[in-house]
């Protein structure tokens, strides 16, 4: 299989067209269309359904591509055990989080991280949770740090920590002023409440519409935000309240916090925090290094 080809073909089935994989390869589009048929020709049978809006692939397609990534990941990963022959501890971390993860974390796994490898890169790709397993999937990111649950066999998930859902509750709510803080709650109870929520596509929104459907409940949401950091400054000012894992938000209930906070109970398939790599990826000496800095930061206990 070429090289090229084999960049090709993945770029415009990431791309959804020849036009666009044409500007995000910065060649032609009769050029590439050219490489595409000459890697069809020597595969001997058409790669892709161009009839398709966005173009998919054909079962010799699917077949192409899936050697496409396997011999990509060969690749990667012989480059990266002969790097390390050299004892040398340079290279690059692509590594998926959410913007909102990333705020959380990476002021404390950044310095710690660089002060053990300075010559390693972390390249930040800032994506939703329901984008970054298909990115790993897809060799865009190497490791995803995000809020799932297990559930592609292709997939590694180190489990970092276990997370909890919980509903943030302004303390003017009906619920805060019916029921004890702290009390783990159905979700049934918050009925009449006005909620601010995720938007759509967040692994969060994702189980709070569930327990709406399962619950027959058609609360109101007058506020979708991507950021958590906002929901909560506006759940501490207003008399609303939100879903959010309760990594995020503080879950003391004392005097001095911004809101009361609930367990939420029935969850299905609750989702954790994992670091999440593809199992035929070679994992590096800064890898696991930051993997190690990973857990050691979200379990201290286990690291002393």
């Amino acid at each position: 299989m070429n090289e090229k080809h084999m960049q090709y073909v993945l770029t415009v089935l990431k791309e959804g067209s020849f036009t666009n994989a044409a500007k995000k390869l910065y060649v032609s589009q009769p050029s590439l269309s050219q490489i595409i048929k000459t890697a069809e020709s020597n595969l001997g049978a058409p790669i892709f359904n161009r009839s398709t809006d966005p173009i998919t692939l054909t079962p010799a397609g699917q077949l192409y591509v899936e050697a496409a990534r396997q011999v990509t990941t060969i690749s990667t990963n012989l480059v990266k055990q002969v790097e390390e022959l050299s004892n040398e501890e340079f290279g690059k971390i692509r590594l998926g989080i959410s913007v909102q993860r990333g705020m959380e974390l990476l002021p404390e796994l950044y310095p710690r991280f660089k002060k053990r490898f300075p010559h390693v890169e972390i390249e930040l790709h800032e994506q939703g949770s329901a984008t970054m397993e298909k990115s790993v999937l897809e060799g865009e990111v190497g490791i995803a740090l995000l809020t799932t649950f297990p559930k592609h066999a292709d997939l590694y998930y180190d489990l970092i920590q276990e997370e909890q859902l919980v509903l943030i509750v302004n303390r003017d709510c009906a619920l805060a002023k019916r029921i004890r803080p702290g009390t783990p709650i159905d979700i049934i109870e918050a009925k009449d409440e006005t909620f601010v929520s995720s938007r759509p596509g967040h692994s969060v929104r994702s189980i709070q519409d569930t327990l709406f459907i399962t619950r027959d409940m058609k609360p109101k949401i007058d506020l979708e935000t991507i950021s958590i950091e906002i929901g909560k400054h506006v759940v501490a000012s207003s008399p609303v309240v939100m879903a959010c894992p309760d990594a995020y938000v503080d879950t003391s209930n004392s005097a001095e916090s911004p809101y009361f906070s609930y367990p939420i109970l029935g969850v299905e398939n609750p989702r954790h925090f994992y670091a999440c790599y593809r199992k035929d990826m070679y994992l590096t000496k800064y890898m696991k290094g930051f993997l190690e800095i990973l857990h050691t930061l979200r379990n201290p206990a286990k690291n002393t």
